[in-house]
């Protein structure tokens, strides 16, 4: 098993999440407040999910290439994969957390502003701990993603041993040099990942809206 592969898997799914998380609190509680120009920017999220990694990886190549706009090369390194991450993770991030802010029941916060809360009052005393359920969900289903994504990290980072070289691109190498064994163990652990993630995803955010919906009634 190629170790190496799998503890930089990890540290860019953690460091994605970790990084990603705060912003999609902020950008998810302010797209509930939007009205005309909301769908839009959900389209704009939404562009991840559909595009092919392949567009998305040479839009990245492009622009991360030379000296970036940061200033810095960015191509064929950790901090390139970790940036492509974070952008390719959006929805992942931002949507779950939203559907949370959106099932809180505006009653609830109408209440709050009567009692004299003020905006980060209301946001940190209410909404966050309401919205928890989404913000766990969120956090589950970037690290997942993170792990198995291929397309866009082979385009921006390549495939260096320790640097860029996740672990789908280690099962992609496999299957080129014929080792299945190696191939289909690897993948097994992204198939089991995947399947754990997504169940703790379903169950915490799905107990959420039915309790909400349930309040409703």
């Amino acid at each position: 098993m190629d170790i190496d592969a799998i503890l930089l898997s990890l540290k860019l799914a953690f460091w994605t999440m970790a990084l990603i998380l705060p912003f999609g609190v902020w950008a998810a509680h302010h797209l509930v407040k939007l009205n005309k120009s909301r769908p839009w920017f959900e389209a704009a999220l939404a562009l991840p999910l559909v595009l092919p990694p392949t567009v998305l990886g040479y839009y990245f190549l492009v622009g991360f290439g030379g000296k970036s706009f940061l200033g810095i090369p960015l191509v064929f390194s950790f901090s390139g994969i970790l940036l492509a991450s974070l952008i390719v993770n959006l929805p992942f991030a931002i949507l779950p957390i939203q559907r949370a802010f959106e099932a809180i029941n505006p009653e609830i916060r109408e209440a709050a502003q009567v009692s004299g809360l003020s905006n980060w009052q209301l946001f940190r005393l209410i909404e966050l701990p309401l919205a928890w359920r989404g913000i766990i969900s969120a956090g589950v289903m970037t690290f997942a993603h993170t792990l198995g994504e291929f397309g866009v990290v082979l385009m921006v980072g390549g495939a260096i041993p320790g640097e860029t070289k996740t672990v789908s691109i280690a099962i992609y190498d496999k299957v080129q040099s014929f080792d299945t064994a190696g191939a289909g163990l690897l993948a097994l652990l992204l198939l089991a990942t995947s399947l754990v993630a997504i169940g703790i995803s379903y169950g915490v955010f799905g107990r959420s809206l039915s309790r909400s919906n349930g309040g409703r009634t």
